[in-house]
């Protein structure tokens, strides 16, 4: 991990000496409710399906991947069918959103997805956060909020750390199958912070998984502005889906893997200048990224090559440039303006795929350069019209690449330009209901390498490109009720998508999936009965369609079309607090003639945190009644040794991890 380790441990080493004394401001940072709930949204919000999640609500939070954060925000899904160093696979509203290609996250005002990726467009590695440094999370779901551009045609998702976290502390981590993990923070002046997250694994599979991660932070206050650098950088084996027929056959076990040299590495940089101005109303951010990705998968075994396997290697290099500017603005006679304006450049040296045995290289199927930007100018006017509050918003986009192809006849370059028109309204019947409608168009862009393809690399045969930018329509009608400690929110929503046109990264060529039609129902509730109990509940359910009555079938696979979520937290004592989480994944169509179908999925996870004066003692327990459900499935061809050349259609899966025990120890200084 070059000299990440090394240096984290180090800084642990300095920050953190035992004869150390605690520092004065740290003592004013003692309990979790200073960082406040879920924030009172009726007055402010402008669509039943937004919100803010402020650190009391996930700090205890069983959580087995940082990226679970996100399940925080009702109807979301995070899984995984891979090593635990790659993105997460994402579901929210119908949607697979696969690495991310439809939910945007940024991190402190920095945007996280990666266009024209190696292994997806759109690419959302979470990986990068440390739950105990993040402040709040806030969502917006669907297209109608013109500061969200692209990658946000059904959520954006916004996290934010703070300048000062959640007192100077050290916690310890130990668990089953050796894991372990240090994770600490100190502040060296009232003006200057840094802290680090540790953590290494084998994980539950057969071939270990030896995950070896860190995460650095370091934040200064200059002047009124926030200096912010991190640092991440991770290493794994993994075990990607199996065939469901070898593991009903018994030739192989749940936790096995067919090419013990499947994993990557990872690592990603950020330097960050943010200045957020209350009194004038502005809020600027300018930001510097390196990344790098090099992934190594292997997901239908023998099926191109019997001789030397089929595994492959997705590369990606590229630095990241890039700011924004948000202004409010008091225009007077009932009206107020917030106007922004972006820019990004993503410079790629190299995005390549390539064929390999062992993680060695036998073939390049193509190896690009490119170099990709994007600006965009939105503004949003809102009138209180009395108890009718009305926003419109508009959007305009403008996005380009230059593509140098390794075979010169997929180079060139592409711009296309967008606009996206916005409409909120919120009417507030009384002090505790208020009625919302929104409508809006958004998007999310193609990998550029498929918007100016003219050969398919691998075949060699004529290829049709994909629009740059692929837009969609959506609207939503809602309600959220609160009256003291409940409160209960109802979304109904559509979305039409005029065609889901993606760059496969797997194979390096584009895929036309055609335009499609969802529309759904969501229910939230948040009760708190008393001072000592804190309960949530959420249902999610969509119905997703191609549209044209396509001969091969109008399901679209993986799907999800119902999720439901529920969470406890009980404070049992002064000392003793007790959180439970449950997750519900309902069946998906496979394929789409509907004939294939995933099998639902609950998982319940637990923590217990035991306060012990100045430090407390935490006990998590993941995958409690030991579920053997699947944490993913998909339906394609693959090929084991002696079967037919043509391969076998199956189910391939990925199992949920078996139950796992851990114990950390946390003191605060």
């Amino acid at each position: 991990m070059s000299q990440a380790r090394p240096l984290a441990l180090l800084l642990l080493g300095t920050l953190f000496p035992l004869a150390v004394p605690a520092m004065a401001q740290s003592q004013e940072v003692e309990p979790i409710s200073v960082w406040g709930r879920r924030a009172h949204e009726l007055g402010r919000a402008t669509s039943a399906s937004e919100g803010r999640i402020a650190y009391a609500d996930f700090a205890i939070r069983p959580l087995l991947r940082p990226a679970e954060l996100l399940e925080a925000v009702p109807g979301l899904a995070a899984t995984q069918h891979s090593g635990a160093g790659k993105a997460n696979q994402y579901f929210l509203r119908g949607f697979n959103l696969d690495h991310g290609t439809d939910l945007a996250a940024s991190l402190d005002g920095v945007p996280l997805n990666l266009p024209s990726h190696g292994h997806g467009q759109g690419y959302l590695d979470l990986n990068i956060l440390t739950p105990e440094f993040v402040h709040d999370i806030s969502f917006r779901k669907g297209p109608y909020a013109a500061e969200n551009g692209d990658f946000a045609t059904v959520a954006a998702v916004a996290f934010e750390t703070a300048d000062h976290l959640h007192g100077d502390g050290l916690q310890a981590w130990a668990g089953q199958d050796d894991y372990y993990r240090i994770v600490g923070s100190r502040a060296l002046s009232p003006e200057v912070m840094v802290a680090a997250d540790l953590s290494s694994g084998r994980g539950p599979w057969t071939t270990p998984e030896d995950l070896s991660k860190v995460n650095l932070l370091g934040r200064a206050l200059v002047g009124g502005w926030s200096v912010t650098a991190l640092a991440y950088d991770a290493r794994w084996t993994a075990t990607d889906q199996i065939p469901r027929r070898a593991v009903e056959a018994g030739t192989l076990g749940r936790l096995d893997t067919l090419d013990a040299t499947d994993g990557g590495e990872t690592s990603r940089y950020i330097v960050s200048v943010r200045r957020r101005d209350l009194l004038n109303g502005l809020d600027t951010v300018v930001y510097a990224q390196r990344y790098r990705l090099d992934l190594f998968s292997n997901f239908t075994y023998a099926l191109e090559d019997p001789v030397h396997g089929d595994q492959f290697q997705q590369v990606d290099r590229r630095w990241i440039y890039g700011g924004a500017l948000t202004k409010r603005w008091a225009l007077g006679d009932g009206w107020s303006a917030r106007t922004g304006i972006s820019a990004r450049v993503d410079d790629i040296g190299k995005v390549g795929l390539y064929r390999t045995t062992a993680r060695i290289r036998r073939a390049t199927v193509r190896q690009d350069a490119l170099t990709e930007w994007s600006a965009a100018v939105w503004g949003e006017a809102s009138r209180d019209l009395g108890r009718l509050d009305v926003t419109l918003g508009l959007r305009a986009d403008a996005m380009g690449a230059r593509v140098e192809a390794g075979d010169p006849r997929n180079s060139g370059t592409v711009s296309e330009v967008l606009l996206s028109p916005k409409l909120a309204l919120a009417w507030r019947l009384s002090k505790a209901f208020e009625l919302y409608a929104n409508a809006g168009r958004g998007f999310h862009s193609n990998d550029a390498r498929g918007a100016v393809i003219t050969v398919d690399p691998a075949s060699g045969a004529a290829a049709e490109p994909a629009p740059l930018l692929s837009p969609s329509d959506g609207a939503e009608l809602g309600l959220r009720w609160q009256v003291r400690t409940l409160t209960l929110t109802a979304a109904a929503w559509a979305l039409k998508v005029d065609s889901e046109l993606v760059y496969v990264g797997d194979a390096g060529f584009t895929e036309a999936s055609g335009a499609t039609r969802r529309r759904g129902l969501e229910l939230m509730a948040d009760w708190r009965p008393n001072e000592r109990l804190s309960l949530s509940g959420a249902y999610a359910a969509t119905h997703a369609r191609f549209t044209g009555d396509p001969p091969e079938g109008d399901r679209i696979p993986n799907a999800i079309g119902e999720v439901i979520s529920a969470g406890a937290t009980w404070r049992m004592s002064d000392a003793s607090t007790l959180s439970l989480t449950w997750r519900r994944l309902g069946s998906a169509a496979l394929v789409e003639d509907n004939s294939l179908r995933s099998r639902p999925s609950s998982l319940v996870n637990a923590l217990f945190v035991q306060s012990l004066g100045p430090a407390s003692l935490m006990v998590e327990v993941l995958n409690l009644t030991d579920s053997q459900a699947d944490d993913i499935a998909y339906a394609y061809a693959s090929r084991l040794p002696s079967e037919p050349a043509g391969g076998v259609e199956d189910v391939h899966f990925h199992p949920v991890e078996p139950r796992t025990l851990r114990a950390g120890l946390k003191i605060n200084f």
